[in-house]
């Protein structure tokens, strides 16, 4: 399910609770947020997440309770993939030379050594689809 709208900061704090949670209340989401806004405004922004395709609710008792829609790791894909488009022009080997390159990234060994095994899957996985 590819979300076309952009999420505010306000409501990717909101996304983050909830995929951190799994589902929670409005009144949750208001105790888990920094510097929350007042209860209305976080009502206001999940009836907009929820307009937006983000996030259903389902009732218990008198309350709303809500999920995401879109599974934390597909949401975190897309989210990158417009990074990496808007920013890097499409470019992973664009990201990845600046994540590597930059000094405030600051990669330990193990790190670095992981993502050349991640990298060395991928050539693998990459000679199997070309057998």
């Amino acid at each position: 399910m590819a979300l076309g709208t952009r999420l505010s900061r306000r409501e990717r704090q909101i996304m983050e609770i909830l995929f951190r949670k799994g589902q929670a209340s409005s009144g949750e989401v208001l105790e888990a947020m920094p510097d929350a806004p007042g209860y209305s405004a976080v009502r206001t922004h999940l009836r907009i997440l929820e307009e937006k395709g983000h996030v259903t609710h389902t009732t218990s008792g008198t309350k709303y309770v809500f999920e995401p829609v879109t599974p934390a790791k597909k949401a975190a894909h897309s989210a990158l993939s417009q990074v990496i488009e808007t920013f890097f022009g499409g470019s992973v080997e664009k990201v990845v030379a600046t994540l590597v390159s930059d000094s405030e990234t600051k990669l330990s060994s193990q790190q670095l050594e992981r993502l050349a095994e991640l990298i060395e899957l991928a050539r693998v996985k990459e000679s199997e689809n070309h057998e």
